[in-house]
């Protein structure tokens, strides 16, 4: 099987290289479900690649219930139907399938991977997990457990507990200061009912999105939908919505940064500005202006200032986090706690200086050159083609995206991202969670 992926992933990557290569998609559905997918059929390796996702993660679990979301896909695939977890297991290791899920804040996603002559199994199974899971005793107490040690172990991580106490302050009394892995004590307390809520909450198919990459018709994938997806119920139960909201900035200068004491031997910092939303016209700007402030490794802004003239830290970046309710413009960085301080002032300082006069032109220049002919790097392998397929659809991108998205990027001018750095980028509006020693 891996040495097939392999395959797969060269002669994609053969296939794919031009900058301007067209991917070819049609759009299939279940005659019984009405169930659509995105197909991208390509024979040149004989594997078939699946990627799902429901609307609506772990940001709809009870805050009582935190973490149910995330048990739930640690358990979809310990048994359905007539198959114990040990009988399921066996089943996809017999036929080489991969099948796996996960849980996010605003979605749930599945993966599927199988050879092209195994993929009518493939399909049943994870039909199987979907509609008729078992959440049988044994497996969802050794998968709480293991979530439970995760917890554990995150109490400790510094990255982690930045990033939670930097959520938890931003989003107070919304759903997404709540960690998707949930608490101790949330987690400890679900139980089969509660995943049995999750499932009929969460795996319907008017919130189902599909994409399928691979050596199959679409012909051939049209039953398959329905032996997928014809058995899950059409809608949720009524629920209550997430809001949409905005982060909250530091009420004051002396609010801006929150310290956690740990002893350690660094400290670690996480950092955030309200964002900006994916279907922002400016959308693009802020990508490419991203990349030159904190995105773009060694070329950015950030990097330059912080490791390469002042050898203040190993890693500093920033990343734009655009959720379904509300938007992030990220970032983090690590060193000893004597230097974090003076690794802090110097992000503020760059976060200024671009709101205040924007990029170069040849930093504009450098980063388009990057951005596009990294694209085709995106396409080399049949699960990254189906994952980034998945997200064009979820974000309304249009089946054509992947054939124009270069064209958005080199459409970004100068004007823009001045405009845009302006308008956005605000060192004020920044909180900071450091996690580590106090400096002396």
């Amino acid at each position: 099987m891996k040495r097939l992926i392999g395959l797969a992933c060269l002669l994609l990557l053969a296939v794919a290289a031009p900058a301007r290569a067209e991917v070819a998609v049609t759009e299939v559905r279940g005659p019984e479900s009405g169930v659509t997918a995105w197909l991208v059929e390509d024979r040149t390796a004989p594997v078939v690649s699946l990627a799902l996702a429901f609307t609506g993660g772990a940001a709809l679990d009870p805050a009582e219930k935190a973490g149910r979301a995330r048990l739930l896909a640690g358990t979809l695939d310990e048994g359905a139907g007539e198959l114990s977890s040990p009988a399921f297991r066996k089943a996809l290791e017999d036929d080489s399938i991969e099948l796996s899920f996960s849980a996010r804040r605003d979605e749930f996603s599945g993966q599927l991977k199988t050879l092209a002559e195994r993929r009518d199994r493939a399909f049943e199974l994870l039909g199987l997990a979907l509609s008729q899971p078992r959440f049988d005793a044994d497996p969802v107490a050794r998968v709480k457990s293991q979530i439970l040690a995760a917890l554990e172990r995150d109490a400790e991580d510094p990255q982690t507990l930045a990033m939670r106490r930097l959520m938890a302050e931003l989003f107070k009394g919304h759903p997404y200061a709540r960690p998707t892995a949930g608490t101790p004590e949330t987690v400890a307390d679900l139980n089969r009912d509660d995943l049995l809520a999750a499932a009929r909450a969460t795996l319907v198919r008017d919130r189902l999105l599909v994409t399928v990459v691979g050596a199959i018709t679409p012909a051939e994938l049209a039953p398959l939908l329905d032996v997928a997806f014809a058995d899950l119920p059409e809608t949720a139960p009524q629920q209550a919505p997430v809001p949409d909201t905005t982060p909250r900035p530091p009420a004051s200068p002396e609010q801006a940064t929150v310290h956690i004491a740990k002893d350690l031997p660094q400290a670690v910092a996480a950092f955030a500005q309200p964002g900006i939303r994916r279907d922002d016209p400016d959308w693009y700007a802020a990508y490419v202006l991203n990349y030159i402030l904190g995105g773009g490794g060694f070329s950015s802004r950030l990097m330059q200032t912080v490791r390469v003239d002042n050898g203040l830290a190993y890693s500093v970046y920033s990343y734009l986090y655009p959720f379904d309710h509300a938007a992030l413009w990220l970032g983090g960085v690590a060193t000893s706690a004597d230097r974090i301080d003076r690794s802090l002032d110097l992000i503020r300082e760059e976060w200024r200086k671009m709101a205040e006069n924007g990029p170069t032109a040849t930093e504009l220049a450098d980063a388009k050159t990057y951005l596009t002919g990294a694209w085709a790097l995106r396409f080399t392998s049949t699960d990254g083609i189906a994952g980034l397929l998945l997200a064009a659809r979820r974000e309304g991108l249009g089946e054509d995206y992947v054939n124009r998205r270069n064209d958005f990027i080199e459409a970004v001018t100068l004007g823009d991202l001045k405009r845009l750095a302006a308008r956005h980028l605000d060192a004020d509006q920044v909180l900071t969670v450091v996690v580590g020693p106090k400096a002396q």
